[in-house]
């Protein structure tokens, strides 16, 4: 049974209630004290007579009224704007208005980007679900629809005569031509891959590495890794920094993997690399992952009896050595005060070891300065003495690796505390830290190729070249209604590398759409080129390449995920 909009969007604010509460009454208590309902209530412009938490349109209310006060410096304006925009979705829900499905895939959208800010998983994962099944449910409507037409008319455009098009060259991968792909597979969570909760194709590591395209930097990245865990040098500190939707955390699923104790052998790709450098992996290697926004750094986790989790290095500490290795660091991490050499002596006794440390601006971004009032994790400053400790033991032990990830974007950064936090933080690591090469355009081009089709047959590659070569050709010959550089050597190539997408389609994604502050390059051109190619396959495309006229720009499906990373007066052009 179909459920309709305003029920989804029903369950939905149920579950963003229940997963902001925590968080909100957790900050305002450290805000305003025992009598934080009060004030708070105390600051609207209209209070209300019986304030509850329970109530999703107080905890809007009551976000909005202390943004500026509270919220503001640990959040940026991005998250700001999401609140913002939720609040109207639910005043619109209470009056009983309409939502469309683009309007509802919108909300489900901005409310799993707010629960993934405050750092909740479970009810972003049921919200997540519901804009599964509505996203799902379009995509059927809309094959149903093509499959109704007379002779599934194909998009406009014939080939050229003894051209090949190229559905009949390249098939899309099963999940993409049948649209049965889920776009959360293109997002990748280190902490879900950690808790055993991701897809797949990010959590078992043989399907994995079957997907991932080694680029240079990851290539380099695995092969220093492995040389570092073997003890045979590498660098010990790794800073991995890019813009939003970089890669930063596809690398660090890939060094998760590569220390899984699979055998190398079975990795794709990774066997050849280690190989060829000559290296071998150890066969047992000690994990911790460190996921900033997902560890409260004001409520203790219990893990075991006499055993609970306040700070960052006490996670560290017990997912390395359990109980004995936390017994090094427990007088530390119960006062909150760096732990300093016992670092060193955790790695002696634990290690070969990596630690992937993500998001370590949105959690040190939410702790306080020194005093009475300092959180469970530690205070603000104590946070990179211990950043320095950590960087200091890793590069005296010969058999660790520590990864950190530095966002690079204001998105993830978060308020002026966020700000100070990443200069306080960059500062400390960029000492001991080698840097990260990220992918470069072509190989995008290559990533975002082998996500969504099969491999070409051999049979296939000169039909192709045929192709890329009646387009040079074309370019050449016509270069005056061309832009420049199309018709030299160097684009022809890149029409090999991007086949079947044209390269001009790559490079306004990759190029104009990454200026969007939503839009996270990679993940987002993935997510939108699933869905034009599932609907061109689908509808019996018959052009020769991909190119920026062909995106079928009447899927809802397609133009409710463009509608995302824009603001609503781009609407009407779309």
């Amino acid at each position: 049974m179909v459920m309709p909009n305003t029920d989804r969007i029903s369950k939905a604010l149920d579950l963003l209630r229940d997963g902001l509460r925590p968080k909100c009454e957790e900050t305002w208590s450290g805000f305003f004290g025992d009598d934080w309902l009060n004030v708070v209530n105390g600051r609207m412009h209209n209070p209300e007579s019986n304030p509850t938490t329970a109530d999703v349109a107080f905890l809007f209310k009551g976000m909005k009224t202390t943004w500026s006060d509270v919220f503001g410096h640990g959040f940026p304006p991005a998250v700001r704007s999401l609140v913002f925009e939720l609040s109207d979705v639910r005043n619109t829900w209470a009056h009983q208005g309409t939502f469309s499905t683009d309007d509802t895939v919108r909300a489900l959208d901005s409310m799993e980007r707010v629960l993934d800010a405050f750092g909740n998983l479970d009810e972003r994962q049921g919200i997540r679900t519901l804009r599964r099944d509505l996203m799902r449910q379009m995509f059927d409507e809309e094959s149903r629809s093509e499959r109704r037409k007379t002779a599934a008319k194909p998009t406009e455009g014939q080939p050229q005569a003894g051209l090949t098009p190229w559905r009949e060259i390249i098939t899309p991968h099963a999940d993409v031509a049948s649209g049965r792909f889920d776009q959360a597979e293109f997002a990748a969570d280190l902490f879900e891959v950690y808790s055993q909760n991701a897809d797949e194709e990010y959590q078992d590591p043989k399907a994995f590495f079957a997907r991932t395209y080694l680029t240079h930097g990851l290539k380099d990245l695995l092969v220093g890794a492995a040389h570092r865990l073997a003890g045979d040098g590498g660098d010990p500190v790794i800073e991995l920094q890019t813009n939003f939707g970089g890669g930063k955390t596809h690398s660090m699923i890939a060094l998760y993997h590569l220390a899984s104790g699979v055998p190398a052998n079975d990795l794709p790709g990774v066997g050849e690399a280690l190989a060829e450098a000559g290296v071998k992996l150890p066969s047992e290697i000690n994990r911790a992952v460190l996921v900033g926004q997902m560890i409260s750094p004001s409520a203790p986790q219990p893990v075991e009896n006499g055993i609970e989790l306040r700070t960052l290095w006490g996670h560290l500490a017990y997912q390395i050595g359990g109980k004995a290795g936390y017994e090094l660091v427990r007088a530390d991490d119960e006062a909150g005060t760096n732990p300093g050499a016992a670092l060193r002596t955790l790695f002696q006794q634990f290690g070969p070891a990596v630690v992937l440390v993500d998001e370590w601006v949105a959690y040190a971004r939410q702790l306080r300065d020194g005093g009475d009032d300092r959180l469970a994790g530690g205070d603000f400053d104590t946070q990179f003495t211990f950043a320095q400790a950590l960087t200091e033991a890793a590069a005296a032990v010969p058999n660790v690796v520590v990864l950190v990830s530095i966002p690079a974007s204001d998105i993830e950064v978060g308020g002026d505390r966020g700000k100070t936090a990443l200069e306080k933080l960059k500062n400390v690591v960029t000492r001991k830290a080698a840097q990260w090469q990220p992918a470069s355009p072509d190989e995008s081009f290559e990533i975002v190729r082998r996500r969504l089709f099969d491999p070409i047959p051999d049979d296939k590659a000169k039909v192709r070249d045929g192709v890329i070569r009646a387009f040079s050709e074309m370019y050449r010959n016509q270069h005056g209604d061309f832009p420049s550089g199309v018709s030299e050597t160097e684009y022809r190539r890149r029409m090999e590398l991007s086949y079947p997408i044209h390269p001009e389609l790559f490079d306004r994604l990759f190029g104009d759409w990454s200026a969007l502050d939503k839009f996270q390059r990679t993940r987002g051109v993935l997510r939108l080129m699933a869905l034009a190619i599932s609907q061109l396959w689908q509808r019996g495309d018959q052009s020769l390449l991909i190119m920026p006229g062909n995106l079928p720009m009447d899927s809802g499906a397609l133009v409710s995920e463009m509608k995302k990373y824009l603001e609503e007066g781009w609407d009407p052009v779309i």
